[in-house]
């Protein structure tokens, strides 16, 4: 690992070894933050991830593999955080799973699943980072989301549900959180070309593309810089859920 510059600011990114998260690791790594990526079960592409930071940004990248979806393993993650750079100055909630099928058809774990990553986790890794951010008197959050929060999905109840309640939760913590000096925003994303969608067919990717305004499915580096923008924002942008659907919903 490059030698840690604790002057730096440090961003860490859940659910980053790959997609969307893996493209907004690179942005912040391509602008000299520390960087810390996680994973839940794919150690090999964490590990390549960091080595691929570490190579072509000359930053330091800490990796860590685990479920951010339990608190013990968040609590274990930021302790390394703080053990390996002193502070964290970004959180970006990227970690989620989708579960595409008839309420009918899914079951109560599939169910807890989904809610546990892609909204417990939200909590657990802002509850661990909020406390220094508050005695710091600056921080920001951003949580991907999805169009599917505002709008619903059929055959996706429980992915919307996760993130119409990451929407809410982003703004009720920006209210919360805004008197001292931390912006919590959200990026709800429309069809991003990521594996997420490779279950598609050319023909269902085809008619996708047709019905986005914009002609095409969105690409994870531009929400990468959205994310990026996010961060170094002014404090006066807090409490939103910003689109970016190329005028899709």
């Amino acid at each position: 690992m490059p030698k840690t510059d604790y002057n730096k600011k440090t961003v860490l990114v859940t659910g980053s070894s790959r997609g969307i998260g893996k493209s907004i690791a690179f942005k912040f790594a391509r602008e000299g933050y520390n960087v810390v990526i996680n994973g839940d079960k794919n150690r090999e592409n964490l590990i390549k991830t960091k080595e691929d930071i570490e190579r072509l940004y000359k930053v330091p990248c800490l990796a860590f593999l685990g479920d951010v979806g339990d608190y013990e393993k968040v609590k274990e993650l930021f302790g390394l955080i703080k053990e390996n750079f002193g502070h964290l100055d970004v959180l970006v909630n990227n970690a989620g799973i989708s579960y595409v099928g008839l309420l009918t058809d899914m079951s109560p774990k599939d169910w807890d699943r989904v809610i546990k990553t892609n909204l417990t986790s939200v909590f657990n890794c802002c509850s661990l980072a909020v406390p220094d951010m508050v005695r710091a008197k600056r921080g920001k959050i951003i949580n991907i989301s999805s169009v599917w929060g505002v709008a619903g999905a059929s055959c996706e109840v429980a992915y919307s549900a996760s993130k119409g309640g990451m929407n809410a939760f982003t703004k009720a913590l920006a209210r919360e959180l805004a008197p001292s000096n931390i912006q919590v925003n959200a990026v709800a994303c429309g069809a991003i070309d990521t594996e997420m969608n490779h279950f598609l067919s050319d023909d269902e990717l085809i008619e996708l593309s047709n019905d986005i305004p914009a002609g095409r499915l969105g690409k994870a580096e531009e929400v990468a810089e959205l994310v990026y923008f996010l961060a170094t924002a002014g404090e006066y942008l807090t409490g939103q859920v910003i689109g970016l659907d190329g005028g899709w919903v």
